[in-house]
């Protein structure tokens, strides 16, 4: 795990102590909220419905006990006892006080953590994959990577003001677990001619109101170039961005608007100038030291079989399945990855309260080597965890609301804060998922159904990713009232595809039985019980269910 140098620690203390100086000023009122605004966005700070909120970095979602224990404690002292993890991988606390926000961000700087380049128009924390460094298929870490780009972009002095904000995810294979497609700027390790590493860069993706898919412009970029061909990519943009209009400022409109290839001819010219200056070349000496923040954990030389874990498993249906569905493969011989549902039916997908934090802390410490993840799916993960650990482990998270064997069924849903929280939103999300997860309680009904990512947002611009999800719903506003659209196969993986909005929108009444029958028609209609409800969708398209959807209209 990466560990601040001088240079952190030193930036850090004094964006506290400016920070602090600013909210006297506006305690005061020397300095009002719309002169105030900028600069607590610097600082991760918005002002929602009904209070100021913090938005604290994760970077590439990577957490240790120490920091998790850290958020309990700050959750406790001065929010409302819970924090809210969300798609970028961050922890957000929605009740904090203004006064209290700089003693809040001097704490998270005592556990090398922080709140800045969470919010504002510049380079947003980075996302990865949840199972960096764990993963049998990965071609490399893609926390190095991530880490060495955060270093590159913070308080980088030409990227501090871009157009709109800019967010990047690093995968480090093919199979995409970050999301990388609907990224300003998403990048796969891959292999390059000579067999080193070597990377693939998407450029324009993201989605909001005009949702796009990344197009492939830079291809097998060597780790020299990587950052050469980055700044490339932001210069370009920071040239040619809109400025003038606020939902066509993105990296993606830019990108759309020349076409890719323009964009792509646009960035090696730039690249050129770059390399000529010499001074963005990245050395092995460097790579090699962030990699060893990175090193593989002390792994014990295990049997990938289990006996112990196969036999409690037979004998405990809920432990069987959450086993089959919220652990993955580890490379190492005798670990899994284990994932931990923040979904519980009938909760707040994404919260977990203190003392749920505390807890993950101590069982990362016992069994994961003090390592915890976040999920841009609003969920955590220990990732080295003996296999034959695996049930102690569940037992502790069963009895504290955390142990829900969900992981990518009906009832593991990315939800955004909505009209309970969100000044921006039209329609409330939270209820609309808890009512759904209720629907869809009972555990036999969600396996049999299989895999299905269902996302929820509260407005068009998409915190949710609805437009992504095998089913998307978007709350709309109609004169006041609540109501809700709509969007079939969406996907967020290699095979990226933006879901097709299926008609009209549903009331808040008639939402869940839309949800119904959709899962009821796609049961109808697959061939088999492994037939993916978004493959089922792939092979027979849109028809079938709006005709179920909508026949007595």
């Amino acid at each position: 795990m990466y560990r601040y140098d001088q240079f952190d620690h030193k930036l850090v203390a004094e964006r506290v102590n400016q920070f602090r100086g600013q909210v006297a000023r506006r305690m005061s009122g020397e300095m009002t909220e719309d002169e105030f605004k900028p600069l607590r966005l610097m600082n991760g700070v918005y002002l929602q419905l009904h209070a100021y909120m913090l938005r604290v970095a994760v970077p590439y979602g990577t957490l240790s006990s120490v920091q998790m224990h850290k958020l309990a404690d700050i959750a406790t002292k001065y929010d409302k006892g819970y924090g809210h993890f969300t798609t970028r991988q961050n922890l957000q606390y929605n009740w904090p006080a203004l006064e209290d926000l700089p003693a809040i961000l001097e704490e998270l700087a005592e556990v090398e953590m922080h709140a800045i380049q969470t919010s504002g128009n510049c380079i947003r924390n980075v996302t990865s994959d949840q199972y960096a460094g764990a993963a049998a298929d990965e071609i490399d870490d893609p926390r190095i990577w991530s880490e060495i780009i955060r270093q590159w972009s913070t308080f980088h002095p030409e990227f501090t003001f871009l157009p709109r904000k800019f967010k990047f995810a690093v995968t480090g294979c093919s199979n995409d677990r970050a999301a990388i497609r609907v990224h300003d700027i998403g990048i796969e390790l891959v292999r390059g001619k000579d067999g080193d590493v070597a990377f693939d860069i998407y450029v324009g993706g993201g989605q909001g109101r005009t949702p796009m898919i990344g197009k492939l412009i830079g291809e097998a970029i060597s780790r020299e170039d990587l950052l050469a061909y980055l700044e490339s990519t932001l210069r370009v943009y920071n040239m040619s961005g809109r400025r003038d209009h606020l939902y066509k400022s993105r990296i993606k409109i830019l990108v759309h608007d020349i076409g890719a290839e323009e964009m792509k001819r646009r960035v090696e010219e730039e690249f050129v100038l770059v390399k000529k200056q010499g001074v963005l070349e990245l050395p092995q000496e460097e790579v090699d030291r962030i990699r060893a923040y990175f090193e593989a954990p002390d792994f014990e030389a295990l049997d990938d079989e289990c006996a112990e874990l196969t036999a409690v498993m037979a004998s405990h249906k809920r432990f069987g399945a959450w086993v089959n569905t919220n652990t993955a493969v580890h490379k190492q011989a005798g670990y899994a990855i284990a994932n931990i549902s923040l979904k519980p039916i009938g909760g707040v997908a994404g919260d977990a309260s203190d003392e749920q934090m505390h807890i993950v802390a101590d069982l990362a410490e016992k069994y994961a080597f003090s390592e915890i993840r976040v999920t841009h799916e609003q969920n955590l993960v220990l990732a080295h965890v003996k296999k034959a650990d695996l049930f102690a482990l569940w037992e502790t998270l069963e009895a504290n609301g955390m142990g829900t064997p969900n992981l990518g069924l009906i009832t593991d849903q990315i939800v955004c804060p909505g009209l309970d929280y969100c000044a921006l939103a039209n329609a409330r999300s939270i209820p609309i998922s808890q009512e759904i997860t209720e629907r869809f309680a009972d555990l036999d009904r969600q396996h049999n159904i299989g895999e299905l990512k269902l996302k929820i947002s509260g407005c068009i611009n998409a915190c949710g990713h609805h437009h992504v999800g095998h089913i998307g719903i978007l709350g709309v506003d109609k004169k006041g009232t609540e109501y809700y659209q709509v969007t079939l196969g969406g996907s967020a993986d290699e095979f990226t595809a933006v879901g097709k909005i299926v008609g009209r929108a549903f009331t808040e009444h008639e939402i869940v039985d839309a949800i119904e029958t959709i899962v009821e028609v796609y049961l109808g209609l697959r061939e088999s019980p492994d037939e993916r409800f978004l493959d089922a969708y792939r092979r027979v398209g849109i028809a079938p269910f709006k005709e179920k959807l909508y026949a007595d209209t």
